[in-house]
């Protein structure tokens, strides 16, 4: 499978997952207050998945956001410099989202490692787990049953986002490099303050004009 491929089919899945995610929580939540305001029932899970499935949705969109250049930043003082200037600083900029990325991955296996290990008995609070799963019981706990989901399923999202948001910088300083953009970021705020600030400095011209007309 050649790089383009791998890099398409990764596309598809995060993006599939994400809108997957936002549709499970909407289902579960409308789920939930039907069942509280028509049947006076309570779904118990609801919630706790629902939060787990908001960080999932969250920690997922963060790599998403890299790959479309629409997180914020501020590019005010980046737009006053030439363009290799520009280009440098942007690359510079990519490098320590990289290493910060990289940190964050380090940190997030280091969490999530020991639910795979020694702590692999330790469950959710509310989340009952299928009987499909029940395999991750020989696996992971020795044999003994769980009766809710293990904690490392929903944790796992922690080492996977890290990576998906590594990999994601990784291609954006590539791009950089090779000059299929010019910043991590699509905004442009500098731009638009300077055209704001240059249509309002238009817009008082004829009034002070006309005033010095008159003294």
């Amino acid at each position: 499978m050649s790089r383009s491929k791998i890099s398409q089919t990764i596309d598809n899945i995060e993006e599939t997952a994400i809108a997957m995610l936002l549709g499970i929580m909407t289902l579960i939540t409308f789920a939930n207050v039907v069942a509280r305001y028509v049947f006076n029932s309570n779904i118990l899970w609801s919630l706790e998945l629902t939060v787990f499935l908001f960080a999932w949705l969250v920690l997922l969109g963060a790599s998403y956001g890299v790959k479309h250049s629409v997180h914020i930043g501020v590019d005010v003082l980046l737009q006053i410099f030439p363009d290799k200037v520009k280009k440098a600083l942007s690359l510079l900029a990519a490098a320590l989202c990289i290493t910060f990325a990289l940190l964050m991955l380090k940190g997030s296996w280091d969490y999530w490692s020991p639910f795979i290990g020694k702590q692999a008995f330790l469950e959710t609070d509310d989340i009952p787990i299928p009987a499909v799963l029940q395999f991750l019981s020989t696996w992971f706990n020795d044999g003994e049953l769980y009766e809710k989901i293990p904690r490392f399923i929903p944790y796992a999202v922690l080492p996977l986002s890290m990576a998906l948001l590594t990999y994601r910088f990784v291609q954006g300083f590539w791009r950089i490099l090779t000059n299929q953009q010019s910043m991590l970021i699509a905004s442009h705020e500098g731009e638009d303050m300077l055209e704001e600030f240059i249509a309002n400095v238009k817009a008082e011209e004829p009034t002070t004009n006309k005033s010095k007309s008159g003294s």
